[in-house]
């Protein structure tokens, strides 16, 4: 079958507001505008990465199917941990001892990723509609228990398993619903709205859209649950609106959409080395497009044929591309030498 344009149109922008977003944050406190474009864009790309990655999940759940997850999925977990300690020690960054339970950097989503496979061998089992309800509650719930958090990536894993398993349960033909000219046009206003809405209320706290911290870390003991409520229902229609603009016709972008695990991977070793050593600055808006630039240059870099050649057997454990490499060039210079 051929791939749906579609998903790898909207994994490559998804990667790449990822990329953004992360150069963005050492500046977010420079202005209200610049935390507003912060906050706007994580009230969706990691859920909408999550909802995609729960689509293409459509044929796990057995023994088999986790312990080759394990092999695809921990074993990068464990190695790139290695690296990017040793990486931080070297830079000088805080934080560089974090043990092999505590994700450093992004590697919290190979970790999530693996155990929300582990959760969707039972949630299968249950109806949609309950098994989602269910998964929001245990979302809501955890965030009263102080001692969930980064360990292990506890918090995040329970509070996004709704996106994982709603795009388990969602068909292809459901989706593309949100290519409907009267979605496009409510997606204006919604997107519009929740800037408008960051930009009037500056103190929101981050920390409800990364969803790794407690409700009492977060300053809401009490209502922490009914908030975590708007925040699912913000990052839902935020997710469908972002997804209605997403093109469907194949374009020169689209074929990064199959490499976004290496760009998610390796760019942390730019972003990391880019805050340790103040390498940019933003102070107005041609500096802030500079950025997008960087970032575009990154997803682009980490992309290449190159790189996906050199980094494959520590990403996928395998090393299908330099082994074809070497045949190709085998073959050449046999030909040349025959000719």
């Amino acid at each position: 079958m051929e791939r749906n344009a579609f998903f790898d149109n909207a994994k490559v922008l998804l990667i790449f507001l990822v990329v953004f977003g992360h150069l963005l944050q050492p500046f977010i406190e420079q202005s209200t505008g610049m935390n507003t474009l912060y906050l706007w864009i994580y009230t969706f790309h990691m859920p909408a990465f999550i909802l995609l990655s729960g689509f293409f999940a459509k044929g796990s759940g057995n023994k088999q199917y986790i312990m080759k997850l394990a092999k695809k999925l921990l074993i990068p977990y464990l190695i790139f941990q290695s690296l990017y300690t040793i990486f931080y020690f070297f830079i000088g960054k805080d934080g560089w001892q974090a043990g092999v339970f505590y994700p450093q950097w992004a590697l919290w989503f190979l970790f999530s990723l693996f155990c929300w496979h582990v959760l969707l061998a039972l949630f299968k089992k249950i109806p949609p509609i309950p098994g989602i309800a269910l998964a929001i509650l245990i979302g809501v719930m955890v965030g009263y228990f102080g001692n969930i958090g980064h360990t292990f990536s506890l918090s995040r894993t329970f509070v996004f398993f709704p996106f994982f398993l709603a795009g388990f349960w969602i068909t292809e033909k459901q989706i593309m619903l949100v290519k409907h000219q009267g979605v496009k046009i409510a997606s204006l206003v919604v997107m519009t709205g929740i800037a408008a809405g960051i930009y009037f209320a500056p103190e929101l706290n981050s920390g409800w859209l990364l969803a790794s911290k407690s409700y009492g870390d977060l300053g809401m003991t009490e209502f922490g649950g009914m908030a975590r409520l708007l925040v699912y229902l913000t990052a839902t229609m935020m997710v469908i609106s972002f997804l209605a603009w997403v093109p469907k016709r194949k374009l020169s972008i689209t074929k990064l959409g199959t490499r976004t695990l290496y760009v998610y991977l390796l760019h942390g070793f730019f972003i990391q080395y880019f805050r340790e050593v103040g390498l940019f600055e933003v102070n107005n808006f041609a500096d802030l497009a500079g950025l997008a630039i960087v970032a575009a240059a990154i997803v682009f870099v980490l992309s290449s044929k190159p790189v996906l050649g050199i980094w494959q057997p520590l990403i996928e454990v395998r090393a299908s591309i330099m082994k074809h490499a070497i045949h190709d060039k085998t073959n050449k210079d046999s030909t040349q030498t025959s000719n």
